[in-house]
């Protein structure tokens, strides 16, 4: 009989952690995005949207402010991005030793323009390292996104 309860209890016992277990590894929570998916959802859109990139939140790094061309101030901070400048003294991104394409707010831009563009009105860079269709040649691309008119009050 003591033989009997002692399986009895042995088997409960296995049981009840089973499904501790399996209760334990079930994820019953939200998903809670973070700051990165949070800038993608708010500024990109399209094929910019759904490429994935290195995304930098410029809005909220101090030390971009500092600077005249924000390719200047990207430089060491992407793996795979060089900054190279041209006899003209025009910053020119390559990655992976490929040309980039420059797109500000998602429309193509020569690298000239960004000489006129003040970091400080920029609120994120989207640095995309795979070859993407919306650049000409499937090359990579730096999406640069300024401020919006209601983030410019706030800051």
């Amino acid at each position: 009989m003591e033989d009997r309860a002692m399986k009895k209890s042995f088997l409960i016992l296995v049981f009840i952690l089973i499904l501790a277990t399996l209760y334990g590894q079930s994820y019953r929570g939200s998903y809670s995005a973070s700051q990165y998916d949070l800038l993608n959802e708010k500024y990109c859109s399209g094929l910019f949207k759904s490429t994935e990139g290195n995304i930098i939140d410029v809005l909220n790094e101090t030390s971009a402010a500092t600077y005249m061309n924000v390719l200047d101030w990207l430089q060491g901070r992407v793996a795979g991005l060089q900054i190279y400048k041209s006899r003209t003294g025009v910053s020119i991104p390559y990655i992976r030793g490929s040309q980039a394409r420059i797109f500000v707010d998602e429309m193509p831009m020569d690298p000239g323009f960004l000489t006129m563009l003040p970091a400080a009105d920029i609120a994120m860079v989207k640095v995309i390292k795979a070859p993407f269709a919306g650049s000409f040649g499937n090359a990579s691309a730096v999406a640069i996104y300024t401020i919006q008119p209601e983030e410019d009050e706030e800051h």
